[in-house]
């Protein structure tokens, strides 16, 4: 409403433009300003590595044209304080819990064999964990895999038959986080690459590279429900004498 222009130049609400909002939250404050100095300013006071020279000369200039309103000011600057402080609150709090949460997972015994997998961050882990708590405490990997929304259903009709397709009945964040995770382990771990190569190359049935990513997330929690049963580490020998036991699966 003040500064309209402002989220063209910051998507988002992070340390830096917290403080641009703190400082010169108004285009008026902008004009006059020489755009290298307050962005060394805005460095200090955000404590980032590197001012955001860009982004500040950006602001500058679109501020001289901004439509944004400029009645009431005095107590619309009171108002921005006062909603970046709680911003900034909330986001230490966010992060407190962040690190909480680590530590707890951490400790959690599995933690350490799934984290032996190669490819696969140790964020990825701690968020996985978080989602599912302790996979030992499962009976069958199917329950993760219908939990995270990857199992496949057919839409039929009649005596057609239909293809198959995710449910998406589970947990989005979950599915969104297997996904992810699918792209750097192919390129990182020997196994799951060749497992990739296999499912988009095979001379029966080859999937499309988007289906080899979504078996390949079924096979990781597969994988990982393993680990954390059997209390063990990766192996990658042993997954590759594995993979062709059922060459038709998928």
């Amino acid at each position: 409403m003040y500064f309209p222009e402002f989220n063209k130049v910051f998507k988002g609400y992070g340390k830096q433009a917290c403080e641009v909002l703190k400082l010169t939250p108004f285009p008026a404050d902008l004009k006059g300003q020489r755009p290298e100095d307050l962005a060394v300013m805005i460095q200090q006071h955000s404590n980032t590595t590197y001012p955001p020279k860009k982004k500040i000369e950006r602001l500058c200039e679109i501020a001289e044209s901004s439509i944004g309103l400029t009645e009431g000011e005095g107590m619309a600057r009171l108002h921005i304080t006062t909603l970046v402080q709680q911003l900034e609150f909330l986001q230490a709090q966010l992060q407190d819990l962040e690190q909480t949460l680590e530590t707890l997972v951490k400790e959690i015994p599995e933690f350490e064999y799934l984290n032996s997998i190669r490819g696969i961050s140790e964020q990825t882990v701690i968020e996985l964990l978080a989602y599912t708590g302790s996979l030992s405490e499962y009976d069958h990997p199917r329950q993760l895999i219908k939990l995270a929304g990857l199992s496949l259903r057919e839409h039929s009709s009649g005596q057609k038959k239909g293809t198959k397709h995710l449910s998406k009945r589970g947990r989005k964040d979950l599915r969104s986080l297997l996904f992810k995770a699918i792209l750097p382990l192919i390129h990182n771990n020997e196994a799951f690459n060749n497992l990739y190569q296999y499912y988009i190359t095979r001379s029966e049935n080859p999937l499309r590279k988007k289906e080899a990513m979504v078996v390949l997330s079924s096979k990781l929690i597969k994988v990982m429900y393993g680990l954390s049963k059997n209390k063990t580490y990766f192996n990658a020998e042993q997954m590759e004498s594995d993979m062709f036991v059922n060459p038709k699966v998928a």
